[in-house]
């Protein structure tokens, strides 16, 4: 009996290229994407790397600061380190706004969505 139903099912072949067709189309696979979309989604991973870069790096400053035991060579090493961090984080934060401006106003601008 379970045979007669198997064989009134759709080729397993064709109903798998279906299912892998609809998840690259949901995932945006095979889509065409305008140049200003890829270059928005490259600045935007660079940055977010370049953002947890520098989160670990205040992380190890703050480590160095609660292991330097006092010394004042080592809190001002790692204070300089906290400092640089934060700096870069404002840049980098800065660097964002700025391109998510610049790539919106191309983007309005060509009238391309």
């Amino acid at each position: 009996m379970p045979l007669s139903v198997l064989a009134q099912a759709p080729n397993p072949f064709v109903t798998a290229g279906k299912l892998a067709g609809d998840v690259g189309k949901n995932a945006g696979v095979g889509e065409q994407k305008d140049l200003t979309y890829i270059i928005g989604q490259i600045i935007n991973v660079a940055l977010g790397f370049l953002g947890v870069v520098l989160l670990v790096y205040l992380l190890y400053g703050g480590f160095l600061w609660m292991t330097s035991g006092g010394s004042e060579d080592g809190v001002k090493k790692a204070q300089t380190m906290i400092k640089n961090a934060v700096i870069g984080l404002v840049i980098i934060v800065a660097a964002f706004a700025i391109s998510n401006f610049v790539l919106g106003s191309l983007v309005n601008a060509t009238g391309n969505t």
